[in-house]
């Protein structure tokens, strides 16, 4: 079956579209806020991002290569292309065009035949157009008058729910809709363990994570989304390994001692601690209020000076393609956007 385009479109001026009701009755009722992210106006540095390099790729896909080359020394890196293309998953949950390998739809169907009652978590993020109140000022004049607001919670739901999200999505994507997704889910940080047997099974370790190491596996999960997907700048304890399933994601790295230096001026622009206890890894509050806005402008364009007339930090980009993977290495500095016209599939090791 041949795969569909999804082409998206996102812009502040957009007007809403209504929740669809089966979504409203499935959010849990809960008496904490839905926070409602507002993109500041900003004017920062014209100098601000760090600049990246492409990382390196592998050429030697064997465990040995992969130990020296990586994992001993802590070096972040792409491993072979298409090197994963033999994770059952890759062949089972999806669609794929036979002409673009990275335009896919996702097997809705087999999903929820093995996984439908599954509980699992998803971030819900509904865009809202709200109109500035300083249309006079200065600043205003610079920028639209209309100022994009966005509402941003978890929840935990059977997989059903997001299935029939993604089909809306896709067909509210086609040519002939050309609607804008106000309203977008995205199932992040699943735990495969959280998932049927039939499902897990479909996303056996690889042998990089299983024999380069001590084969201590702390923590599989799933990333399934339609793009725009986002997680913002953070470290993790652990190395990761990184595949990609479906569609395209690009990852911006930092060394550990660059994100520090970015993530400390960050925290020191809004008067609060940007020592290594606040760095550790945090949970929900990445994903809304002015630190989440600043970090994704710094790392991404378009944010503060980090710099303060010091020479600027230096990273690595890496673009992934359906079946590549990358290493992470602990405590390097990763924010990750999932990009391209149809859904972003991925799978992620924490390992030792």
């Amino acid at each position: 079956m041949k795969a569909q385009k999804c082409l998206l479109h996102s812009s502040p001026r957009a007007q809403p579209q209504p929740q669809p009701r089966w979504l409203s009755a499935a959010l849990p009722r809960s008496s904490s806020p839905v926070h409602p992210r507002r993109r500041p106006r900003r004017h920062y540095g014209s100098h601000s991002t760090p600049r990246y390099k492409p990382l390196e790729v592998l050429d030697d896909a064997s465990i040995p290569a992969f130990r020296e080359r990586c994992f001993i020394p802590e070096r972040p890196m792409i491993l072979p292309r298409q090197s994963f293309r033999d994770i059952p998953a890759y062949d089972r949950w999806f669609y794929r065009s036979p002409t673009e390998p990275n335009i896919a739809r996702l097997d809705t169907e087999y999903l929820a035949q093995h996984g439908a009652d599954a509980l699992v978590p998803l971030e819900l993020t509904q865009a809202q157009a709200a109109e500035s109140k300083d249309s006079g000022t200065e600043e205003s004049q610079d920028t639209d008058t209309d100022t994009e607001t966005e509402t941003f919670r978890t929840f935990h739901a059977p997989l059903s729910l997001f299935l029939q999200w993604i089909r809306e999505a896709e067909a509210e994507a086609e040519p002939a809709q050309k609607q804008t997704q106000s309203v977008r889910l995205y199932l992040a940080q699943c735990h495969a363990l959280d998932l049927p047997r039939h499902l897990r099974t479909d996303l056996p370790t690889p042998s990089v994570v299983a024999d380069a190491g001590r084969g201590d596996v702390y923590d599989t999960n799933l990333w399934i989304g339609f793009p725009p997907t986002y997680t913002p700048l953070h470290r993790d304890p652990n190395p990761n390994l990184f595949v990609q399933l479906a569609g395209r994601k690009v990852v911006r790295l930092l060394a550990p001692w660059e994100g520090m230096r970015v993530f400390a001026r960050v925290r020191g622009e809004l008067g609060r601690s940007g020592g290594p206890e606040a760095a550790a890894f945090r949970g929900e509050e990445m994903m809304r209020g002015r630190e989440r806005a600043l970090l994704e402008g710094v790392v991404w364009g378009g944010g503060m000076d980090v710099n303060s007339g010091e020479e600027g930090a230096e990273g690595f980009e890496a673009e992934l393609g359906a079946g590549d993977g990358v290493f992470i290495p602990r405590g390097w500095w990763h924010s990750i956007k999932g990009v391209g016209q149809s859904v972003t599939a991925s799978v992620n090791w924490w390992f030792r």
